[in-house]
């Protein structure tokens, strides 16, 4: 789990959700080396299933942020990795508005443009609701508009199917995850820390934070122990 890839400031405020692009490739450059494949969840998904077996990683960013397209993909590319971007539908071209209110520093996520050339270099993207909603907090209409909506949205914009979906700020309870089944997505992820299993229930994935911290040893001890599992 990623989100920003951009070096940033000692005084940026939640610095932590900014991987710098070098941090970035050598880490991609460990999966490589070690024989992993870093897949978008479109792509992981046959081994999600069991149909398929092999030195898999899930890839995915939060958000959308503009570096995703200028600092990530080239490092992805490069290593022939793949990545899910989960895009937020209304606000595309705008900035990370719904952290403004806990004095979190605005990045520019991707326009139309930027998320067509992120498809282009074959990444994929998948949905995190219209505006960056606390399902929790909504009714059902309401969910059903942030969740299915932003599906059909991207779809359109983009002309791909969009299977897959991201609960912001890690939040979901019962009808949000049924809205996210009868909307059609084939899998969904939280920010519940841990790596996935064939008994991981796929529309409430886990994932594994990588954020500034995460030095060369502890991302080791993330990719290769049980440390996530037990967090």
């Amino acid at each position: 789990m990623y989100h920003s890839i951009e070096k940033m400031p000692r005084s940026t405020i939640m610095r932590s959700l900014h991987v710098p692009p070098k941090r970035f490739k050598f880490q991609m450059w460990i999966l490589y080396k070690l024989g992993y494949k870093g897949l978008s969840l479109k792509e992981l998904k046959p081994y999600l299933d069991g149909k398929k077996i092999g030195k898999v990683v899930g890839i995915t960013f939060d958000d959308g942020y503009k570096n995703n397209l200028l600092n990530a993909a080239p490092i992805l590319s490069k290593f022939n990795f793949s990545a899910t971007c989960y895009i937020v539908g209304d606000r595309i071209g705008e900035t990370n508005s719904w952290d403004l209110s806990h004095g979190i520093t605005q990045r520019p996520l991707m326009t139309l443009n930027e998320i067509k050339k992120w498809l282009e270099l074959g990444m994929d993207i998948g949905a995190h609701t219209n505006t960056h909603a606390n399902l929790t907090k909504l009714t059902k209409p309401q969910l059903v508009q942030e969740i299915y909506q932003c599906k059909k949205k991207l779809e359109n914009f983009f002309d791909v199917t969009i299977t897959d979906f991201c609960y912001p700020f890690g939040q979901f309870h019962e009808d949000s995850v049924k809205v996210v089944s009868e909307s059609g997505y084939l899998t969904a992820t939280t920010m519940n820390r841990g790596r996935v299993n064939f008994d991981s229930d796929q529309l409430t994935l886990p994932r594994i934070p990588i954020t500034h911290h995460t030095l060369p040893h502890l991302f080791m001890l993330k990719l290769l122990s049980k440390y996530e599992d037990k967090r």
